[in-house]
């Protein structure tokens, strides 16, 4: 076994990781303790990178079709890159250009985002590329443009350590961001002193945390800011010397905010006029770090909110100094990158901009192209809807998913099935985009790459390969590179040369020459030396850690610009038709689509199915109760999901995490459910709210199907089943052993040929092995399969009370000797009336709910459950929870 250093590919906290491999297989992954980002922590889903490595599902093989109807053949790589070569380079010549497009990834290595960005803009000639990165971090791109001149986040981890108020905005950072949680969690233990302030329609985890929570209305944070710049007006708590040597458009900004007292705004908060001024008091005496994420960002008025929140800093003078500073958290562990190269259509290398001439000619000459295009690009949105429209005929998709994670998932799967060439570059060849891929092109994975990546600090990692890629799978660059050569040779070979990650490295390198960012004094071998931060420019020591620590911007002035913006309401308000505000987020061991954490049983284990938190009152006014279906409708598109009582919500209004997509859920995902209208600056999408409505789904007929084997290829067996029937929730239970857990629910019994196929897949079809009963005038047929006295199949048709107790006894492997006069029983409870273990809390250690609420009614706190259950004693992703169910047992008592 050998170690190799590289990152983490989940979210945009960049934490190091040790890869342990041998004979060309990870076999464990652990914190690297050297690296600043983590410093050894990891949660609970980066713990689990080896699980996900080792699963099936992987793409191996170029394949493509020669119709719509067809299904892909395996092909060479010779006969898939000419054919593609083929597609693109015919419709250049009839449509030009601007009629092929790219939709990249925020996971893709900086070296890959690179080579993309020359290949669209530096040889084909289009700004048609784009990244799913417009759908988390424009707004805060355009914010940071906007207001300091450059996206050049200011801040760092270390702030953490030296802030007297963190202020949290629009993001569950227990959840999205855990390690960096547990910083701020130990930042609290080492100074009682420091507030938490956390700003979330949502009581979460987070939330629940903080010292003071400002449950705002859905949308309403540029008028929660205002308030607060108007109590600091009023209470003389800004920095008029900062204001005075280092800003500009103060005065506008002053004027507009006097109209938006505490009094005024509390209304259209939901908040007390006095959580206002406490929170403005706290902000300014500082020095004040704001957390923030998708709750700002993801909004028809995304870049007024980030910039409604960096003015705060501004007139408070809580930047460039420890402790103090705007800091947008990163979604995905390459954004900062992918911005860095010009990923976004707005965007070139080394964030110069599109729309400045003078930026396009330094790009081609640096290039040594005669000019890159000036015509604007489509963003994410725009993009797929000029495909749905015939404009863009060509679309290649790089390492993500689109037919899951865009809104308004109806047009959006129009578009790919209008398409006359669909390009996926993609490491698992069973993502709902997959299905629409005319061409299949299987890229290597996390672990498999070498590049580097940047995170949200501006902390710029080796990523490593550890072992091959599977099959005849190839690093991202590499594969465009090939087509490059291919589609133009003669240019293609000249702009295209590369022979491995490190020369494009260098050539990105150079682009930074004296810009905001300039790396050039970096190398592989200096970053294998340890991560850096940049700027780092040629000659210097160390990079930096806080930008415009001597109050210089880089704007035209020198000064940092006051962004005034009035409050504007949602995008979408409710109504009588549609009375319920949907927000969407994060579960905490789930990530993104799932591409790649859901093929990972254990990170079922916190929360296994799709599901619509609600108020108690709201459940209650429509005769609902926790557990029930329930149709949840847009104006858009529609999902059915099983409600949940919550009081993390207020009345009026309900949560969905946003992961859950078609492969695990009948319909199209949550994103059935959203809107595409988008922020007229950052062009992101307000995916975090909708209106919806909400009833009770009369669904009598259910089934429940159990099976233990390889997780996604039972995930595979059962999608005619998710596309069949009106509910359906698929997912994975277990740690030692994978256990397929399908819910399914209908208005009829499904077809007897569909539950045959089904029968014959888990081998539920053969009598000897199989306990079988039926009551046909009921409905109801059960099936379950033992082998070596060991449940290892079953299916419940028409009666499903035993699935809960059933799948527990799987996933323990329990014998069947205890079980077997009880298996076909409809009773939800196992043999000697026992409970199950219930939810699992601590994913590291598998510790249940139950166990956990035992030990607390005994007296347990958090340091007794550490120690005696081991909850909290791992990763810490679980701590947050455990303290919210302490909290709610003195509570109760």
């Amino acid at each position: 076994m050998s170690d190799v250093s590289s990152v983490c590919c989940y979210c945009g906290t960049g934490c190091g990781v040790l890869i342990e491999a041998g004979a060309g297989k990870i076999a464990g992954v652990r914190g690297d303790p050297a690296h600043p980002a983590n410093r050894g922590k990891l949660c609970t889903k980066g713990a689990t990178l080896a699980l996900s490595a080792q699963a099936s599902g992987r793409a191996l093989h170029p394949a493509l079709r020669s119709g719509k109807a067809l299904p892909r053949q395996r092909v060479s790589w010779d006969v898939a890159l000419d054919h593609v070569a083929g597609k693109f380079g015919a419709v250049m010549r009839e449509h030009g250009p601007d009629a092929v497009a790219f939709y990249l990834s925020g996971q893709l290595t900086t070296e890959a985002y690179y080579v993309f960005n020359k290949l669209a803009r530096g040889l084909i000639g289009t700004n048609n590329i784009d990244t799913n990165s417009r759908l988390c971090m424009s707004s805060a791109v355009a914010g940071y443009k906007a207001t300091l001149g450059a996206d050049s986040p200011p801040g760092c981890y270390d702030d953490i350590d030296h802030a007297g108020t963190i202020f949290i905005a629009g993001s569950n950072t227990a959840y999205a961001h855990p390690v960096l949680f547990r910083r701020i969690e130990a930042a609290r233990r080492a100074n009682p002193d420091l507030k938490l302030v956390v700003v979330d329609p949502r009581r979460t985890d987070t939330a629940t945390d903080a010292d003071l929570h400002l449950a705002l209305l859905p949308g309403t944070d540029v008028a929660l800011y205002h308030a607060m710049l108007n109590v600091m007006l009023w209470e003389e708590l800004i920095d008029r010397a900062a204001i005075a040597a280092h800003t500009e458009g103060w005065e506008a900004l002053r004027d507009l905010v006097r109209d938006y007292t505490p009094e005024k705004v509390a209304p259209i908060c939901g908040v007390a006029a006095t959580d206002i001024v406490q929170a403005a008091r706290w902000f300014a005496a500082g020095p004040t770090l704001s957390l923030y994420c998708q709750g700002l960002n993801q909004s028809t008025c995304g870049v007024d909110k980030n910039t409604a929140l960096i003015n705060l800093h501004l007139a408070t003078g809580q930047i460039g100094r420890p402790g103090a500073a705007p800091l947008s958290l990163t979604g995905q562990p390459n954004a900062m990158g992918g911005r860095e190269v010009g990923g976004l259509a707005n965007l070139l290398s080394a964030h110069r901009d599109l729309a400045n001439s003078e930026h396009r000619a330094e790009v081609a000459r640096l290039w040594g192209v005669d000019t890159v295009p000036a015509t604007p690009g489509k963003t994410a949105v725009e993009m797929f809807e000029a495909v749905r429209r015939g404009e863009i005929k060509a679309i290649w998709i790089a390492c993500t998913n689109p037919a899951q994670s865009l809104p308004d998932q109806n047009k959006v799967q129009e578009a790919l099935l209008a398409a006359e060439c669909v390009v996926l570059q993609e490491a698992f060849a069973d993502t709902e985009t997959a299905a629409f891929a005319d061409v299949l092109l299987p890229a290597a994975s996390w672990g498999e790459t070498d590049g580097t990546m940047t995170n949200s600090e501006r902390r710029i990692s080796r990523v490593r390969a550890a072992v091959p890629p599977p099959g005849e799978a190839r690093a991202d660059w590499d594969i465009v590179c090939d087509f490059a050569r291919r589609l133009l040779p003669e240019p293609g070979a000249r702009l295209f040369p590369y022979a491995g990650a490190e020369e494009i490295f260098n050539e990105h390198r150079e682009t930074t020459r004296g810009r905001d960012l300039d790396i050039t004094g970096l190398s592989y071998a200096r970053l294998d030396a340890s991560p850096q931060q940049w700027p780092f420019p040629e000659g210097a020591a160390t990079g930096t850690a806080r930008l415009y620590v001597d109050g210089i911007y880089p704007t035209a002035s020198g000064r940092a610009r006051f962004h005034v913006a009035p409050y504007r309401p949602l995008a979408e308000a409710i109504d009588a038709r549609y009375p319920l505000h949907l927000n969407t987020g994060r579960l905490r061991d789930q990530w993104h689509a799932m591409s790649r954490s859901g093929r990972v049983a254990r990170l079922f284990a916190h929360a296994d199915t799709p599901a619509l938190a609600m108020n108690v009152r709201d459940l209650e006014l429509r005769r609902l109760k926790a557990g029930d279906l329930v149709r949840v409708k847009s104006r858009r598109g529609e999902v059915i999901v099983a409600a949940e009582a919550s009081d993390s919500v207020r009345p009026g209004q309900c949560f969905l995490p946003m992961h859950w997509g078609a492969r695990f859920m009948a319909g199209r995902g949550i994103n059935a459910l959203t809107l595409p209208l988008f922020d007229a600056v950052s062009k992101q999408p307000e995916l975090k709210h909708a209106a919806v409505q909400v009833t009770r789904a009369e669904l009598p007929w259910r089934m429940a199907v159990l099976a233990t084997g390889d997780g996604t290829l039972l995930l595979d067996t059962v999608q005619p089943l998710l596309r069949a029937c009106d509910y359906a929730a698929a997912g994975l239970a277990g740690r030692d052993r994978d256990v397929l857990t399908l819910r399914l629910a209908h208005a009829q019994a499904l077809p007897e040929p569909l539950l045959a196929a089904l029968d014959a897949a888990l081998g539920l079809d053969d009598p000897l092995a199989v306990m079988h009963y039926q009551d046909s005038p009921r409905g109801i047929s059960k099936r379950v399969r033992v082998d070596a006295g060991k449940v290892t199949a079953v299916r419940l048709s028409g009666e499903t009370a035993a699935f809960e107790w059933l799948r527990d006894a799987m996933v323990e492997g329990v014998g069947v000797a205890a079980l077997r006069s009880w298996m076909l029983a409809p009773v939800t409870r196992p043999p000697a009336d026992g409970a199950g273990r219930g939810r699992i809390v601590c994913n590291c250690l598998n510790v249940a709910e139950p166990a956990i609420v035992a030990a607390i009614a005994s007296g347990a706190g958090l340091a007794a459950l550490q120690s005696n259950l081991k909850c909290g004693s791992e990763c810490g992703s679980c701590i947050p929870e455990l303290k919210r169910l302490i909290a709610g047992s003195r509570a109760a008592a």
